[in-house]
């Protein structure tokens, strides 16, 4: 585990093991901020027009993923648009294994040569 691995680790558990706020305080922290990976082998090309910054994403944890025991799979409407980047998933697979309650909105869309470029999304925890 490299150095900002191990840093996003112990921040997202420092976080996760804070009391939650009174609901009517309801906060939201941001952890990451990543650029999409595998935006041409999955549905981005098709859908990524139709996306709004500040949209909704799910991500879903797939531990059985044959390249990576941490993938996470960013999804926008039923459509699944790619994974967060091995290099940023080790701490937001921790949390999600532990049953933490992960949020991921859209926050940059542009037409870029580089398909890594166009589209970024962050992670907030509640």
């Amino acid at each position: 585990m490299n150095r900002h691995t191990l840093l996003a680790a112990v921040l997202v558990a420092g976080l996760c093991a804070m009391p939650l706020p009174a609901p009517a305080q309801q906060v939201k922290l941001l952890v990451q901020s990543s650029p999409l990976a595998g935006f041409n082998y999955y549905q981005a090309p098709e859908v990524w027009r139709g996306m709004r910054v500040g949209d909704a994403l799910m991500l879903e944890r797939e531990p059985d993923n044959v390249h990576d025991g941490r993938a996470i799979s960013v999804r926008w409407q039923g459509h699944k648009l790619g994974y967060v980047p091995r290099a940023q998933n080790a701490a937001l697979a921790w949390a999600m294994d532990r049953g933490d309650t992960l949020d991921a909105r859209v926050s940059r869309l542009q037409p870029h040569r580089n398909p890594r470029k166009r589209m970024e999304f962050e992670v907030y925890v509640e």
